[in-house]
């Protein structure tokens, strides 16, 4: 359930949402309901549940609002879903915004003005927020007051507002663009790892049952291989198998039927796409393997230089299928092996041999 606050309105709409994660009546199973509402029910990050977890129930037993939490990491590895954990858990509300959403420091004070006691401000994209809007936040992380400025010119002055005590929880996928002063006003940060593809495959198993979708022993492991460690990659295949069994009528996904679900999205045995393929046969079949720069290798596979970069790139080095070196890309041995190819073993190419 979500809703807007009329009492604000100079902040933008998409910035202010107050947001439930329980269930409304006869409410049919949505995205949203394969997220878990306690932090048992979270599977994976083990010794970020259990720091988690620790901090929560001080906060809880000392009767005030908790320090206010970071989460950085990945995209699609649950930092919103731990936020809204941390408010279902202290049992408050949480009110969701994100950085691009704010324009203008106005914006932000509007939002903080209206918190009440207890409340959990969510943050997403956190380091993408206006310079002025940080500043901002810095004081009122802190202090709890926000500076209202009345009025233009010399005749403007500050009025400043005391708020009450609240929790900031911020999520960024890039912390190092976050500014040490308000890095430090976080009193906990929480770091999120790629998951395991045995944790991935609870994890399938768990929104499986959610979705009322019958798995066969091995099913999970499939999908779970295929996720890239990413909970919401497993999530998005699994709904795409979800479909594929819809339409042929299947009460009993088998691994084979995974197996064809994901063949006909082109999502291959270690999780590479279309994409990812047509990179590394971009590099090692009109490169030789590499080093080719990334100027190139974009042309050659039709997409801009920034997708290759932030989309495939990471997955791809991550694996051991690509290398950066200063002079450009390199297929590894294991891109050759996957491609169904031999590398080059003549001492020409020294590049590659010292990879291979």
């Amino acid at each position: 359930m979500e809703y807007f606050d009329a009492d604000n309105s100079n902040a933008r709409e998409e910035s202010l949402r107050m947001v439930s994660t329980a269930p409304m009546d006869n409410e049919p199973v949505s995205d949203e309901e394969l997220r878990p509402h306690i932090l048992d029910g979270f599977i994976g990050q083990p010794r970020l549940k259990a720091q988690l977890q620790l901090f929560l129930d001080a906060a809880k037993k000392r009767e005030v609002p908790p320090d206010h939490i970071l989460l950085a990491g990945p995209p699609g590895l649950g930092k919103t879903t731990l936020a809204m954990i941390v408010a279902n858990e202290l049992e408050v509300p949480i009110r969701v915004t994100s950085g691009p959403a704010i324009q203008h420091a106005g914006d932000l004070a509007s939002i903080l003005s209206s918190l009440d006691a207890g409340e959990v401000l969510f943050i997403d994209e956190i380091h993408r927020l206006p310079r002025a809007a940080e500043e901002l936040l810095y004081i009122a992380m802190e202090d709890f007051r926000v500076d209202v400025m009345v009025g233009k010119g010399p005749g403007a002055s500050s009025i400043p507002l005391t708020l009450p005590r609240f929790t900031v929880i911020g999520a960024t996928t890039r912390e190092g663009m976050l500014p040490s002063p308000l890095r430090a006003r976080f009193g906990f940060t929480a770091h999120l790892d790629f998951y395991p593809i045995e944790e991935l495959e609870k994890l399938i198993t768990r929104s499986a049952r959610v979705l009322g979708l019958e798995l066969a022993q091995g099913s999970a492991i499939q999908m779970a291989s295929r996720s890239r460690g990413t909970p919401r990659i497993a999530n998005r295949l699994l709904r795409r198998v979800r479909d594929w069994a819809l339409v042929h009528d299947l009460e009993i996904v088998e691994p084979q039927d995974v197996q064809d679900a994901l063949a006909l999205y082109q999502i291959d045995t270690e999780g590479l796409d279309r994409l990812d393929i047509a990179v590394l046969n971009a590099i090692v079949n009109n490169f030789q393997g590499g080093p080719v720069g990334l100027n190139n290798l974009a042309a050659m596979v039709g997409e801009e230089q920034e997708t290759i970069e932030t989309v495939c790139e990471p997955y791809l080095v991550r694996e051991g299928f690509l290398m950066r070196t200063p002079r450009g890309r390199m297929a590894t041995r294991k891109a050759w092996e996957h491609l169904g190819m031999q590398p080059p073993e003549d001492a020409s190419n020294s590049d590659v041999s010292k990879l291979i």
